[in-house]
């Protein structure tokens, strides 16, 4: 009896949906993914479930109005945002902000940056199943947050920045705070270096995964960690220093392995280097006034009122003003250390808008719809550096109140832009670890 013919077997790739619903895609990314068995033949990503508009919502807000936005890009790290706008309308107006209240700013945009590598970290390796080493940066994570929210009044939508300074003032004993609290966020960080760095199962899910070459990365434009993990220490910090960061010492890090390894080694180093800049800035910042001035009384705001309505002003300046908790750090004593002195630019302290008419008369001018803010016509860009990398604000100016354009660079969007060459030919199961490897922040992807 005659054998049967082999059939000769034939396969056809198939194609999946990863996301928008899968849980390691946050509801907000479309990967396709074509495979082969369990190989990625090629992929397409597909942005925009979470279209905020911010840029257009910007042209309808006054210059300071814009800030609540800003912390909804990357939501994260939001001090960082507000930071990196500010700075650029302060150019475009030309306005030099306190010592002070430069060295404020990076101090709380290192403590962002932190915050957001330890939600990177951790929710990265929660994603490849070390459950633990999620729980342990959370918990560092939340010691920080209590710190922003001491400072702030809020732990992640914070609209610190104004135009010009900064909310208020730090609080008292804030330093010993820190310090206190770096020293918990330290003994996190060196037992999860423990859980994680040498782990056989967690490098070889990392090492040699979604690599990218050094002149890919630098062609795609990536900055940040990513570009980092790809031996090119190009920060703006150092590349194009601002506020203060020429006058602190902190490193680069950088890896040349181009994979996902590489990218989580940085990450732990850069919040190492954060808390050290953190710590450089208490005693290089210049004290604010904590006596009252001279007079020494301390007034209730409405009590403020009705004295200056009888016309007893004399003295009023000279008082301290007894403010809501969500005032504090406004009164006239710490409002000079944290704010421009420019009239046009900047809200008059609660002490003077309560007891003067010359006070009262600033403050309704600059939030009156058509005054305000009125830089002059203009455009500028403005880098600094994000948790990410290069976060840039383009802001156009026709001199009115309003800004005429905002525009955003956000990091992520290049790093979106070429994860396809770090999942094609790789398994279906190693996309995730290189997708949170990117930190994707919808907020600023989707803007």
């Amino acid at each position: 009896m005659a054998a049967e013919p082999i059939r000769e077997t034939r396969t056809d790739n198939m194609m999946l949906n990863m996301g928008p619903s899968h849980p390691a895609m946050h509801g907000v990314i479309r990967i396709v993914v074509e495979l082969d068995g369990e190989t990625v033949v090629s992929s397409d990503t597909e942005i925009g479930y979470l279209h905020r508009a911010f840029e257009k919502e910007a042209e309808n807000a006054t210059y300071n109005q814009v800030f609540p936005y800003t912390d909804r890009l990357n939501y994260v790290s939001p001090i960082i945002n507000n930071v990196g706008y500010a700075l650029a309308v302060e150019k475009l107006l030309g306005l030099e902000v306190t010592e002070r209240c430069k060295y404020i700013r990076v101090l709380m945009s290192e403590i962002s940056r932190v915050c957001d590598h330890l939600t990177c970290i951790g929710a990265s390796a929660m994603e490849l199943g070390a459950m633990s080493a999620f729980l342990y940066m959370i918990e560092a994570r939340e010691f920080l947050w209590e710190l922003v929210e001491q400072v702030t009044g809020a732990r992640l939508t914070i609209a610190y920045c104004r135009v010009g300074g900064v909310k208020a003032d730090l609080p008292e004993n804030f330093e010993q705070e820190v310090a206190t609290r770096f020293q918990k966020v330290r003994e996190v960080l060196k037992d999860v270096d423990g859980l994680l760095t040498r782990n056989r199962i967690f490098i070889e899910r990392m090492d040699g995964v979604g690599v990218i070459s050094k002149e890919e990365a630098i062609d795609y434009s990536f900055t940040g960690p990513m570009l980092r993990g790809c031996g090119v220490p190009y920060d703006v910090r150092k590349a194009n220093p601002y506020l203060v960061y020429d006058q602190v010492s902190f490193e680069v890090p950088t890896q040349t392995g181009c994979d996902n390894y590489s990218r989580y080694l940085v990450r732990m180093a850069e919040i190492v280097q954060s808390m050290r800049i953190v710590e450089q800035c208490f005693p290089k910042m210049p004290k604010g006034p904590i006596n009252v001035d001279h007079a020494g009384n301390v007034m209730e705001p409405a009590d403020m009122v009705d004295t200056a309505k009888i016309g007893k002003t004399h003295d009023l300046p000279l008082i301290q003003l007894e403010l809501s908790p969500n005032l504090e750090g406004l009164e006239k004593k710490q409002h000079r250390e944290v704010m421009a002195p420019d009239k046009g630019v900047v809200l008059p302290a609660k002490n003077d808008t309560y007891g003067n008419i010359e006070g009262l008369m600033n403050h309704f001018m600059l939030i009156m719809e058509g005054w305000g803010i009125q830089p002059p016509v203009g455009e500028v860009y403005q880098a600094v550096e994000g948790a990410n990398g290069e976060l840039g604000y383009y802001v156009v100016s026709d001199g009115m109140d309003k800004p005429y354009r905002v525009r955003v660079r956000p990091p992520c969007f290049a790093f979106v832009a070429g994860l396809h060459k770090m999942i094609d030919g790789g398994m279906i199961a190693d996309v995730i670890p290189t997708f949170g490897s990117i930190n994707m922040i919808a907020g600023e992807l989707d803007r």
